[in-house]
């Protein structure tokens, strides 16, 4: 009985191992690899049946319309998988997840209009993928991040407008790339691509046809000749504010900084602000130009105490021990993201120097520059603070005899970095 039931064994595992769904033909080649062929069979759906150690799996030229997930769980052992040619709209995400020892993805000439960007994550193997032919009108920036071994991307003849600046930089061994027949819209957001391509050895198969379909004035012209002069990454310089010294303030200390930019397109500036008790973002001014503050639904609770105007400015009227922290001004234009930041603290005392040096063991004395209306946060400075000191709130006869409160405004810029950026 032993030995009848060790053939028996072993007949099961062959028959397991040369499982085959009826429309496919399989067979094993030369080099021990399992090919499950299962092309120009009209199939609807991934067939059924497969067995588990097929690693070429050709289903090209049939009528599969949607890959749902899992539906090559059958295969964890594919290293090739052919499903061009077919009517493939979309996969569902976890649709190839399982492929961990995928090579080569065809799905060239299909209706794709998504793709589960996701699953690409688990095949760090893969060394082709084509997705040309298809109606992909976008991919996120990081949707080859994880695919350190491809050497060809095809993903040419889609719809693409434009292509997140970097979406090939996690591409180290990437040789062959066909973008060609997109109708690119070459604004400044594409202007990477072209800086990219001048500098890869990438080979960029029928470069003179990735072409330009917008704006106009370069239409049909190549990607790589947009201007570069309408092209430039922002600038940006921060500048503080103030009243002269002497200047009587009854409301209290109005903090002011200038964020000046430059650029092309021309920058859009937001700020970042961080003090010990909150930190907020602001996208952009909640400064009307009658001066009032936008709508309500617009504007944060947390963001009504900067009032941000549309020219670069930040006031903080009633500037407060509260308020000290880092204030950053960010530039952003199609190009590229500038800022620069500027740590403001707040002291005061009847002896403004030596109240700094306490505070800051750092600062230089009374003798540095001071920094008025107008003035450019020098970049090379010592250190890396702007402190604003002034006297606190005192009682002086007024002309009457009456007494009135007083702020006496001293500004000191003392070892001031990062306040030039470039």
């Amino acid at each position: 009985m032993g030995p009848l039931l060790c053939c028996l064994g072993i007949a099961v595992l062959l028959c397991r191992g040369l499982a085959c769904p009826g429309p496919c033909s399989c067979s094993t080649k030369k080099n021990g690899r399992l090919l499950a062929e299962c092309a120009y069979k009209e199939l609807p759906e991934v067939p059924r049946g497969l067995s588990p150690n097929v690693t070429i799996l050709t289903l090209s030229a049939n009528r599969i319309g949607w890959l749902r997930r899992g539906a090559f769980a059958e295969v964890p052992e594919v290293q090739s998988l052919w499903l061009g040619y077919n009517q493939i709209g979309g996969a569902e995400p976890g649709a190839f997840a399982t492929l961990v020892e995928l090579k080569n993805l065809d799905l060239s000439h299909n209706k794709m209009v998504t793709f589960p960007w996701q699953d690409l994550r688990n095949l760090s193997g893969l060394q082709i993928l084509k997705l040309n032919n298809n109606r992909l009108a976008g991919l996120p920036r990081d949707a080859f991040q994880a695919l350190a071994e491809l050497r060809s991307l095809w993903l040419n003849d889609n719809q693409l407008t434009t292509l997140a600046d970097g979406t090939f930089h996690p591409l180290p061994s990437l040789s062959q790339l066909q973008l060609f027949n997109n109708p690119f819209n070459c604004s400044c957001k594409l202007f990477w691509l072209k800086r990219w391509a001048e500098s890869t050895s990438v080979s960029l198969t029928k470069g003179g046809s990735t072409l330009c379909a917008a704006p106009g004035r370069l239409r049909g012209r190549a990607v790589t000749d947009i201007p570069a002069q309408q092209c430039v990454a922002p600038s940006v310089q921060l500048t503080y504010l103030s009243k002269l010294d002497n200047t009587v303030l009854p409301d209290g200390l109005t903090l002011s900084l200038h964020c000046s930019v430059a650029g092309s397109p021309l920058p859009q500036i937001r700020w970042r602000i961080q003090t010990p008790g909150r930190g907020v973002e602001i996208d952009g001014p909640n400064v009307a130009r009658d001066g009032s503050l936008s709508p309500s639904g617009r504007v944060k609770q947390s963001q009504e105490r900067f009032l941000v105007f549309k020219n670069g400015t930040m006031a903080i009227p009633k500037f407060s021990k509260e308020d000290e922290g880092i204030y950053t001004c960010i530039a952003v234009n199609d190009v590229g993201t500038r800022e620069v930041s500027v740590n403001v603290a707040l002291a005061g005392s009847e002896n403004p120097a030596e109240d700094l040096l306490q505070d800051d063991p750092h600062a230089s004395p009374l003798g540095g520059r001071s920094c008025y209306k107008g003035d450019e946060m020098d970049p090379i400075g010592a250190g890396e603070k702007l402190v604003i000191v002034y006297h606190v709130p005192r009682e002086v006869k007024g002309t009457a005899g009456g007494v009135v409160p007083q702020v006496r405004l001293a500004t000191l810029l003392l070892a001031l970095g990062i306040a030039l950026g470039w």
